[in-house]
């Protein structure tokens, strides 16, 4: 598929979205929007991929924000529709993919880039990472999942005094509130991200699946979680990738998934 804003690049079983607008900073419009939900569901459908990095062109930003102009004289409702539309497309779309997610933060990540990143399964950031969410400086409030992934990882005061204040956080205060795993040099980024998808793709993708629905549904206020792992620690039994893992584990050989 061709693409106007992003590039995709589909190697050794982990794919590569590069959110590509270096001149807007790769800020987000309803294009990009777009483009990524069906890159990332193409990259989810294809059985050579085991994992999905998301990165943004350049060294400046990861995504640095929504693109203000396209919204900046909507009412009410069309706001409503705005927030909602974008979480179904592409936020909670994200967080819900079976396929792993990890984010690349390469720079400025901030406000829907932010809630990119918050969407992903896990999140690397370059040492020059900026993160923030600045949307009550604008009159508004996060609308792509921010103000509840984000209590979520960092907890409920952290994350009202990052909303709160509009601020921004380096990359090391990331990652000593747990918002990202790592923090590395920008030519480090994407061969850390590269080798952690490395490990995860030589383990079971069916498992890998379970287990994101699993660890989702504790934060699901619909789900029981605990029942959730229970039921999906069952259904691994029935699957080829378990009878491979244990045969393997017994034969002591490595398991070919």
């Amino acid at each position: 598929m061709s693409y106007q804003n992003i590039l995709v690049d589909p190697q050794n079983a982990i794919t590569t979205i590069t959110i590509n607008r270096p001149k807007k900073l790769n800020a987000l419009n309803k294009d990009t929007i777009a483009e990524l939900h069906d890159a990332f569901a193409d990259a989810n459908d294809d059985e050579d991929c085991r994992v999905i990095i998301i990165t943004g062109s350049g060294e400046k930003a990861f995504v640095a924000g929504a693109d203000i102009s396209e919204f900046a004289d909507f009412d009410v409702s069309e706001g409503a529709n705005l927030a909602r539309k974008g979480q179904e497309l592409l936020f909670s779309f994200v967080a819900n993919l079976e396929t792993p997610v990890i984010a690349a933060v390469n720079g400025f990540a901030l406000g829907g880039g932010l809630e990119l990143a918050l969407a992903a399964h896990f999140r690397v950031a370059s040492d020059n990472a900026k993160m923030g969410l600045p949307e009550v400086s604008l009159g508004v409030i996060p609308g792509y999942g921010g103000t509840q992934r984000l209590p979520q990882l960092v907890g409920k005061g952290k994350a009202m005094e990052l909303i709160m204040t509009a601020g921004m956080i380096s990359a090391d205060d990331a990652k000593a509130w747990g918002l990202v795993n790592y923090v590395v040099t920008q030519e480090e980024l994407l061969p850390l991200c590269e080798k952690l998808a490395g490990k995860i793709a030589r383990n079971s993708s069916t498992a890998i699946a379970a287990a994101i629905r699993s660890i989702n549904a504790n934060f699901d206020k619909t789900k029981n979680g605990f029942e959730t792992e229970i039921e999906e620690f069952g259904k691994c039994f029935g699957t080829e990738d378990f009878e491979e893992g244990t045969t393997a584990f017994l034969e002591k050989r490595k398991p070919e998934f």
